[in-house]
């Protein structure tokens, strides 16, 4: 496995990571705990050293299921988690439950987090969401504190917007922009990406499959169950599926050149924007799990990145990415 640095920061990584998020919640029901303790092992096995999971993702359960999984591996893997989500209702879903960067909050969350994952500092910490009630300053000068208390290794933000990237950035380093980066969303190219790279930022695209769709396993027909996040996104409706099926042709395409899936081709273009992008596709499956981890090793040319690109512009990509609330939440 290749190794890659976010940004300036002199944090090492495994050029693909592992999202750990859809093991314990959004894609359907928990999945079998020693199935995904055993998958978890695996990846440290084939090279995979970067884990991502956050406080809401069950809530708390994933970071116990990480923390626990990788006990064995401390000080040889970097987990980064979240904090940023108010979990004090009922509802602890992130699409329900509202936002709480207070520094208060950030802190108790840190304590909280430190247990469940059972190390003695996290190694990546990032504002889930921004929250617009609290000054990223104040965000930016809890985690500072954290890190002197030796808490905290690392500063990380998620789907935050260039102006609150700087402001942060002035008051505790960034090491790494967490946001949604694929040939389906694009978004980050205009602004975020030559940001990132003027501060020396290292990037973490997640969803870098599509959430499954650039695998090239889903068509219209394709259904999700009600406690599948998917059910409710407009990009998953039938009629977006169908009309997006032209970029999982692209990357057929390019993959027959390669001998490569559509999953591999998704990943090793995202690999080949910049050095210092590291994608963290998720998966409950070891066989996913190897062929992500595959992508490593397709070398796409700059004639094979030119032919990806003009296919790419002529695709119109159909449905928000999130409903209204959620994408409110992004790019503040």
């Amino acid at each position: 496995m290749q190794k890659r640095k976010l940004g300036n920061s002199n944090l090492e990584v495994s050029a693909i990571g592992l999202g750990c998020m859809g093991m314990s919640f959004s894609y359907g029901p928990p999945k079998d705990k020693a199935e995904m303790t055993a998958l978890l092992r695996t990846a440290v096995e084939r090279g995979v050293t970067f884990f991502d999971t956050a406080e809401v993702y069950g809530p708390f359960i994933n970071e116990e299921l990480v923390g626990e999984a990788l006990a064995p591996f401390r000080g040889k893997v970097v987990i980064a988690t979240k904090f940023g989500f108010d979990l004090s209702g009922t509802d602890k879903r992130p699409g329900a439950a509202g936002l709480n960067s207070r520094p208060e909050n950030i802190k108790r969350v840190a304590d909280a987090s430190l247990q469940r994952l059972k190390v003695d500092a996290i190694d990546l910490f990032y504002q889930h969401r921004v929250d617009l009630d609290v000054p990223i300053e104040d965000v930016a000068g809890a985690v500072k504190e954290l890190i002197q208390a030796g808490k905290v290794k690392h500063f990380g933000l998620s789907e935050a917007g260039v102006q609150t990237i700087r402001r942060a950035h002035a008051v505790q380093p960034v090491t790494a922009l967490q946001s949604e980066y694929s040939l389906w969303t694009r978004t980050p190219e205009k602004e975020v990406i030559p940001t990132l790279e003027d501060l020396g930022i290292g990037f973490v695209p997640y969803s870098p499959l599509g959430k499954g769709f650039l695998t090239g396993k889903m068509d219209e027909k394709t259904t999700f169950d009600s406690s599948d996040f998917r059910s409710t996104l407009p990009r998953f409706t039938p009629e977006a599926l169908k009309a997006n099926q032209a970029l999982i042709d692209l990357l057929g395409t390019i993959g027959k050149r390669k001998k490569a899936t559509p999953a591999q081709i998704a990943l090793a273009w995202l690999l080949a924007q910049k050095p210092w992008i590291v994608p963290i596709p998720g998966t409950t499956k070891l066989h996913r799990l190897d062929e992500n981890i595959g992508a490593v090793a397709v070398e796409l040319t700059p004639d094979d990145l030119r032919d990806i690109e003009s296919a790419a512009a002529k695709i119109t990509v159909h449905g928000a990415r999130y409903p209204d609330k959620l994408e409110q939440m992004t790019g503040r």
